[in-house]
């Protein structure tokens, strides 16, 4: 299969099409998995306040980020220009890169609260970890996707 029929073809989709291409369809597992690590977050313990901030940061952005372009996306505001699918590959190279920031940090946030910590604070983070990770690698995917596109437009 080519390159762009893999990624649901070269130009972004509008409507709800854009729930039925592949890349596209990863906006839903984005918003469910970053509205996991926010809560999870938001109730969670953290020795480090400034990695907390930093994870919270990372998931409220992501996740409000995310909604507003699959918003614009099913009403098509793109109007189907290729600025718009550089937008998309570079918003998704960059909400990797924060992702794999905000987990690993938790990750060593999680690591030092050991001991100390009731042991249901520290089953949250080890949960905000696993759903960082898994929000991590959504992000990658789809950027590496919206990259094909990009190339192929």
């Amino acid at each position: 299969m080519a390159p762009a029929a893999a990624s649901g073809g070269s130009s972004l989709p509008s409507g709800f099409s854009v729930f039925a291409t592949f890349p596209d369809l990863l906006f839903i597992f984005e918003f469910i998995f970053g509205g996991l690590v926010w809560i999870l977050i938001a109730s969670s313990q953290v020795p480090i306040p400034l990695i907390q901030g930093w994870v919270m940061f990372v998931s409220v952005f992501c996740f409000v980020a995310t909604t507003a372009l699959l918003v614009m996306y099913i009403t098509g505001t793109h109007g189907g220009e290729t600025s718009w699918i550089t937008l998309d590959a570079t918003y998704h190279c960059v909400a990797a890169l924060f992702y794999l920031s905000a987990s690993v940090l938790e990750a060593l946030a999680t690591i030092m609260m050991y001991e100390g910590f009731t042991y249901k604070h520290y089953h949250e983070n080890i949960s905000a970890v696993v759903f960082a990770y898994v929000a991590t690698l959504l992000y990658v995917v789809h950027a590496v996707f919206s990259l094909i596109r990009w190339k192929s437009s």
